[in-house]
């Protein structure tokens, strides 16, 4: 199963804590089935089939096949000089 670092929880609980954003709010993750990309996106509930990945209030909502493909790995976040949230997916430790 996919891990979160400390730094990934405390940017997503800040993302799903934001003043326009409803309670239950989480990040999604889903693997593109063309070219096996990766899209994140702030979602009110998970859809249909997705795993849920709760850590410390954060929470993860990953389609089937960003599951497999994430498994056995771990979430890292940092902010860039621009302001940017940035997300990065590395062997688990």
């Amino acid at each position: 199963m996919l891990t979160m670092t400390e730094n990934a929880i405390s940017t997503i609980r800040q993302l799903e804590t934001a003043s326009d954003v409803p309670d239950g709010t989480g990040l999604r993750i889903a693997s593109s089935p063309t070219d096996g990309s990766l899209t994140l996106s702030l979602v009110v509930a998970p859809a249909p089939g997705d795993e849920v990945i709760e850590d410390a209030g954060a929470m993860l909502f990953l389609d089937q096949a960003a599951a497999a493909m994430l498994d056995d790995k771990t979430m890292d976040a940092s902010v860039n000089s621009e302001g940017r949230v940035e997300f990065r997916f590395g062997n688990a430790a």
